[in-house]
């Protein structure tokens, strides 16, 4: 592999690539664009897990979402094995599936040791049916149905309770068995992300209110029905600063030490997730482990000032797990250029499949996987299918001369794509497929137009005769 195109222009891809041995392999999957197991192949295709991405294409259609299996698995490793490197007492790290909740997601870090964080009874049910221990499932939420607490009850993972509400209903629905429960509390700790996923600082509709400690640790105190195991607290998503996690975990401890003053059995802390990846060139995101080691010091200097055993560390990643172990391959088809202004290149979906930009105004980058050494000779505007002036997937791409037929890949769509897709337009969820060591497994099929109308009800009256 070159890393510049003969003429002396960058290629397209080489620079996306994982890191080579002649750089630094000390690099996270986080770190990476591109999956770890990317590569451009003999006939200049981008390949992924031993796939080539336009025969993946040709076989399962797109849009279709390519989940590298040992990109999600390397990074899962890492969580684990950092726990270990930095912390002398137990750990548990925990997939935060609403980054992407389905049955082979859950089956495949589960199989690595890893809990699921789950945030419905959908969820839930997704992760009970692909074989995780409800031992290793803790169900979050600020709104929970009494049937989702009565489903969590009967499965036997952990509540997470965030609020008075879910408290009291959970001790009315209580039966003789007491119930692993974990109090989520707002740290107030504030970090630079965007407004809609900071859920650390006050103003959140997440956790109880920390002047409300007292008051809640002696009202749990009090119920036999509760078996309090710990304390949670999450400031956040995409985060790349390290210090606001430094200031979680010693906060954390101070809560801990007065959870034991009401004679609360915590042993468990659970410090959320929030680590970012890198999306585009200048996302600069800490290392899992530079991640990990600063809160396993915090919270080992904190417990022994406070003269206080070591709690079980918990943590729950999803996106810097599977962020950057997926792309999505387009199919390009029209364009429109205006001259001095713009030029439009359209792919076979949008914001159905990725509603992050339009809703975020989030930041991708793209290649042409056919054609991944070709000069990047045009700045376009990639334009989703959908009928909407704002279904814009990437502003300003630098790609080669396009054309159609040419098979896109949006990389780094492993977080909230899938678990945010919808079927705006009546445009089918795209399939999925997991790649690892040359083989592609369909994971979800792609939706058939009567899929789309399998829950539609026509009233009797206007059925035409």
């Amino acid at each position: 592999m070159v890393s510049t195109h003969p003429t002396g222009v960058q290629n397209s891809g080489s620079k996306y690539l994982p890191q080579t041995s002649n750089q630094n392999t000390n690099l996270s999957p986080n770190q990476q664009i591109l999956p770890i197991t990317a590569r451009i192949n003999s006939r200049d295709s981008l390949e992924i897990g031993g796939c080539d991405v336009t025969t993946l294409v040709q076989q399962f259609g797109s849009p279709l979402y390519i989940l590298d299996e040992d990109t999600l698995r390397t990074a899962s490793k890492q969580y684990q094995e950092s726990f270990k490197r930095y912390y002398k007492g137990e750990s548990q790290v925990l997939y935060a599936s609403k980054a992407w909740s389905c049955l082979a997601v859950c089956a495949i870090v589960a199989s690595v040791g890893l809990g699921i964080d789950v945030v419905s009874g959908g969820e839930l049910y997704t992760a009970q049916t692909a074989g995780v221990n409800p031992d290793k499932i803790y169900f979050h939420g600020n709104n929970k149905s009494r049937e989702e607490l009565n489903l969590a009850i009967q499965s036997g993972c952990t509540i997470v309770v965030d609020n008075w509400y879910e408290l009291h209903t959970l001790v009315e629905i209580a039966g003789n068995k007491p119930i692993r429960i974990m109090l989520r509390l707002t740290p107030g700790i504030e970090c630079h992300t965007h407004e809609y996923i900071r859920t650390g600082h006050l103003d959140s509709k997440f956790g109880f209110d920390p002047n409300d400690l007292d008051d809640l640790f002696a009202f749990v105190s009090k119920q036999s029905v509760l078996d309090c195991v710990g304390l949670h607290a999450h400031i956040g998503s995409q985060i790349f600063e390290r210090q606001p996690h430094r200031d979680l975990a010693a906060v954390m401890v101070q809560w801990l030490s007065k959870a034991s003053g009401y004679g609360l059995p915590v042993r468990e802390l659970n410090v959320g997730g929030g680590l970012g990846i890198q999306y585009i060139e200048s996302d600069d995101p800490p290392s899992i482990e530079e991640w990990v080691k600063p809160i396993c010091e915090v919270i080992e200097e904190a417990c022994a000032a406070a003269n206080l055993p070591l709690p079980k560390l918990l943590c729950e990643p999803g996106r810097s797990l599977i962020g950057t172990a997926c792309v999505t391959a387009y199919t390009i088809g029209s364009s429109k250029v205006i001259p001095e202004i713009r030029t439009y290149i359209t792919v076979d979906g949008g914001m159905a499949d990725n509603p992050r930009p339009i809703t975020y105004q989030s930041v991708y980058r793209a290649v042409v996987g056919n054609r991944m050494s070709e000069p990047l000779t045009e700045t376009v505007t990639i334009a989703g299918k959908h009928c909407e002036s704002g279904d814009i997937l990437i502003k300003n791409a630098q790609l080669p001369k396009t054309k159609p037929g040419d098979i896109l890949i949006v990389m780094a769509t492993g977080a909230y794509n899938y678990s945010m897709s919808s079927n705006y337009n009546r445009l089918p969820r795209p399939a999925a497929v997991v790649v690892v060591n040359g083989e592609a497994n369909l994971i979800l099929q792609r939706e058939a137009y009567q899929d789309l109308i399998k829950q539609d009800c026509l009233p009797q009256r206007l059925i035409q005769k």
